[in-house]
């Protein structure tokens, strides 16, 4: 950013005189105050911004005060600063595309007299879609969301409606929501949302805390709009304007929903769709159902690394950065981010992706072939968005042009498939192009540019109508050619007359100041300066030369520009006709640039499949009621696509019944939340369509991925690690259902051992007895492992403990890490190990040692790897009981809850006093044959 940023000897000098600059200060003071509103003020040459702004951007942009200037005098001075045009281009992209938490407004005019032309926002790209994405591909496919959260009681009904203004698409739906607001997130997270309506009377009340912080940990900006735009009066009428096909089925979908409306209507306000006539008929409309795809919070995408980050070292450390190797220009590249997001459930629609996807990884040829082709197709999606504005030009329509004459190659490459599912190829592909490509289509808008450009410019760079096209601009053509012509012959009389030669001594120059001139370098002018001054007009004499010129010149010349004018205006007029006419195609591209993106994905998939060191295998798909989860021989993608890792496969066996909870255990860095993190990814990629990097798989479809893996403090949201903790688990445990899938690593590391670990052991009876998820549970809770021994193991059926292997050599006590995960769990802990990895002082090591034997009553001699468990004297000298534990945890519990339960605020401190000492005699009573309780006193 700094090399963009940085140089202060480029920022333009504000000039304004006293009158000018007054004007200014005096229309400026009548802005209100938006603390959000990043306002630029265009002067031409150069963009400025004004108080509280300019600071702003002075210190975010240039890293420095220095740019600041005073505009004004006294107490009327405001701070400004002056921004190049590419710097304001750079200043806009970060702004809405990078930022959650600013809008961006421009005003043009003079004096006192500004008015504003464009405004933007993270949701709301549209005025500045041609400065964002001028010379850079739309990532990803903004969605701007309006919800209304409705409380009633415990639970919350929530309304909301999106709009994305890229695919022209409107959603609405309704849907239950906990106090966490987590489907609220999930659908954020869907959806791909960057910004968010609420109703501002409402938005400060404690109730919506919670969501402010789902909207923050989803990265989406807060827009407060006042409560009376949260209306769904008109809405029917309003989408009958927007929506393509019959009002009937949109009335329909309208009338189910009580909430959703209101949330709409707020969004086609404050989008203004309805003031632009360009909108009428070309937006459809979806219900939205938060069980459409397999839902992912934020938490999720960060533990699975799913999007990229700023703060990635390369593109294979997000899983999008991994599989994107998209061909087309932006549209597969926002297909694959929103298939990340939208994980499929339907197991006919991920084999059919599967199906795709095994013919481009078998058949390397047509793999090949297709993405050479798509490398040549433009962004139809927005090159379609320029013609249903009618702000499209030529240069535009001619890349859907060329985009259009490359489908008969790729037809041609898909015909010759024969393989397995050429008859999946032919339905999905071949007849919709056939289709799409017809006489009726794609075929009559080939012939339209034909007829109506000048294909043989576009060498030249030049986009313009054939003059054959009207007859009109065919007479102008001739008549310029013909004046070309004349002026030709006269630059060839007149250098035979003053006997210099044509185009070397005497040239011909055409420029916007004198029109057509004939000039002679200064070398020349003396051996001709009688004729020129008898028989020429000197226009000037500068280093290059003396330019001249005489009356047939003159009249010619101008002959010429008259006739260059007419021919301007007259191709201005028929590029509109032009552009009206493409703008019938629309929907033939709309359907093209969905077919094309699709298939430049799931190429993309096929790529990574088939060119990775080891290659990927198709997973086998099932239900998600029946079958399990096996993974053999799983890696995790992005580490294993890191230059430096040699990676080690692992199994992973979740079996209904008896293997479905999985308790790890093992040291630190020895890749428990590696694997626990890649058995996600893998699930998650198989969903969206992808093979995965297994040796074989088989997965039972998930309808949500929730992930605990490593807290870190939300300061700035006054959420602690343990607090931040404690909140994803709650999601976790209101939000997963049996057919979910729970990652959970580190749970209860941020309050006290005992705290902690009745926390991990009750979260783990939850899960096991009432959510009865797959769950991988890493943990340093070595007690924990008793669970998988409970003596009523009718009550936690499926939980079995695994561990990360690791090994101690016996005379060098060094540890190594053997990343292999086994059956069992493991008999140690090793952070006295780790500690010596990091070049602890020996000193400290060995009063650790001393300490830890203590505390936890370890042997003093070495424990060393797993494959010695088993021999004497390399155990712990004190052996958990199972039942001790089990019986110790729930006691505790109640303990816990009679104390609880007390009314202490009622009772004065004697009473308070007696009624807690009961209460702890009765516990030390009950602990004097339970070791666990007796640490727990």
């Amino acid at each position: 950013m700094d090399e963009n940023f940085q140089d202060l000897n480029k920022v333009p000098e504000l000039k304004l005189d006293a009158k000018q600059a007054q004007g200014f200060l005096s229309f400026f003071k009548t802005l209100p105050r938006d603390p959000r509103a990043i306002r630029f003020f265009d002067r031409r040459d150069y963009y400025t911004a004004h108080g509280e702004n300019a600071t702003f951007i002075s210190k975010t942009y240039y890293h420095t005060t220095s740019a600041l200037r005073q505009l004004g005098n006294g107490s009327d001075a405001i701070s400004s600063v002056s921004v190049s045009r590419s710097m304001f281009e750079t200043i806009t992209r970060d702004l809405l595309l990078e930022r959650t938490d600013h809008t961006l407004e421009l005003y043009e005019g003079s004096g006192s007299n500004w008015r504003l032309v464009k405004s933007g926002s993270p949701g709301n790209l549209g005025s500045f879609e041609e400065i964002l994405f001028a010379n850079n591909e739309m990532q990803d496919s903004p969605v701007i969301v309006a919800l209304t959260p409705n409380f009633r009681e415990n639970e919350c009904t929530v309304g909301i409606g999106y709009i994305d203004l890229t695919k022209r698409v409107l959603g609405l739906g309704e849907f239950l929501d906990d106090c966490h607001f987590t489907n609220v997130e999930s659908a954020l997270i869907s959806l791909g949302c960057k910004e968010c309506l609420l109703p501002m009377d409402n938005a400060k009340s404690s109730e919506y805390k919670p969501l402010h912080d789902a909207l923050s940990r989803c990265g989406v900006m807060l827009t407060e709009r006042k409560k009376t735009e949260f209306k769904g009066r008109d809405l029917v009428q309003d989408l009958g304007r927007l929506v393509k096909g019959s009002i009937e089925p949109v009335r329909d979908l309208v009338s189910g929903f009580e909430y959703a409306n209101g949330a709409l209507g707020s969004l086609l306000s404050y989008a203004e769709l309805l003031a632009d006539e360009s909108n009428y008929g070309s937006y459809s409309i979806r219900e939205y159902s938060l069980n459409s795809c397999m839902r992912l919070d934020s938490a999720a995408m960060r533990a699975l690394n799913v999007m990229e980050s700023k703060t990635d070292a390369n593109k294979n450390f997000s899983l999008f950065g991994l599989m994107n190797r998209t061909c087309t220009a932006g549209m597969g590249k926002r297909l694959l981010h929103m298939w990340l997001k939208q994980p499929l459930l339907d197991v006919n629609e991920i084999n059919s992706r599967l199906d795709l996807v095994q013919t481009f990884v078998e058949d390397t040829a047509l793999r090949q072939d297709l993405r050479q082709h798509l490398k040549r197709i433009s962004d139809i999606e927005r090159l379609v968005r320029y013609l249903e504005k009618r702000r499209a030009n030529l240069q535009q329509i001619v890349k859907l042009y060329q985009s259009g004459i490359r489908l008969p190659y790729i037809k041609s490459a898909l015909e010759r498939n024969e393989g397995q599912f050429s008859s999946l190829i032919k339905q999905r592909y071949l007849e919709p192009l056939e289709e799409l490509t017809d006489d009726s289509h794609l075929n009559r808008f080939i012939s339209l540019v034909e007829a109506a450009v000048d294909l043989d410019q576009l060498e030249n760079g030049e986009y313009m109508i054939s003059p054959s096209y009207d007859p009109k601009l065919c007479q102008l053509k001739d008549e310029q050619v013909s004046l070309e012509q004349q002026i030709h012959r006269l630059h060839q009389q007149t250098a035979n007359d003053l006997d210099l030669a044509a185009d070397k001594a005497l040239k011909l120059d055409k420029g916007t100041q004198f029109g057509h001139v004939f000039r002679i370098t200064k070398k020349e002018e003396p051996k001709i300066r009688k004729k020129l001054n008898i028989h020429f007009i000197v226009l000037e004499t500068r280093k290059d030369g003396v330019k001249f010129t005489n009356t047939k010149l003159k009249k010619l010349g101008d002959q010429y520009q008259k006739i260059l004018e007419e021919y301007k205006n007259c191709q201005k007029v028929l590029v509109a006709r032009v552009v009206q006419t493409a703008a019938t195609f629309c929907e033939v591209f709309e359907s093209l640039a969905v077919l094309l993106s699709e298939l430049d994905v799931l190429l993309s998939f096929a790529d990574l499949a088939a060119s990775c060191p080891t290659p990927y295998t198709r997973p086998y798909i099932t239900l998600s009621d029946v079958g399990d989860i096996v993974l053999e021989g799983s890696r995790h993608p992005c580490v294993e696509a890191q230059d430096w890792v040699n990676f080690i496969p692992n199994d992973c066996r979740l079996v209904r019944g008896k293997s479905w909870f999985q308790i790890i255990t093992g040291p630190n860095m020895g890749g428990k939340s590696t694997f626990i993190r890649q058995v996600g990814v893998n699930i998650l990629m198989a969903q969206v369509g992808s093979f995965v990097p297994c040796d074989k798989a088989s997965i039972s479809v998930r309808d949500c991925i929730f992930a605990r893996v490593g807290a870190g403090d939300c300061q700035l949201r006054g959420v602690s690690t343990f607090m931040q903790e404690m909140l994803e688990t709650a999601s976790i445990l209101k939000g997963a259902t049996d057919k979910s899938l729970i990652i959970i690593d580190e749970l209860g590391r941020g309050t006290s051992t005992y705290d902690g670990f009745g926390l991990a052991w009750a979260i783990c009876e939850h899960l096991v007895q009432i959510i009865k998820a797959p769950t991988l549970f890493a943990t340093h809770f070595h007690e924990l492992t008793a669970l998988a021994h409970e003596p009523s193991s009718e009550k936690l059926v499926g939980v079995v403990n695994y561990h990360v292997s690791a090994h101690i050599d016996s005379s060098s006590r060094k540890l190594t890490m053997l990343y292999k995960v086994e059956p069992g769990a493991c008999d140690q802990s090793f952070g006295i190990h780790v500690a010596e990895f990091a070049n602890f002082p020996e000193t400290v090591i060995a009063l650790a040692r001393e300490k830890a034997a203590e505390l936890e009553d370890f042997s003093p001699i070495d424990v060393i790897s797993n494959d010695a468990i088993e021999e004497v004297g390399c155990k712990r000298k004190r052996e958990y009981d199972p039942e001790d534990t089990s019986r110790g945890a729930a006691r505790a519990h109640q303990f816990l809850k009679d104390f609880s339960a007390l009314p202490l605020e009622k009772m004065d401190f004697k009473e308070a006093f007696e009624k807690v000492s009961e209460l702890k005699n009765e516990f030390a009573k009950d602990a004097v044959n339970s070791l666990l309780l007796q640490r727990f006193l």
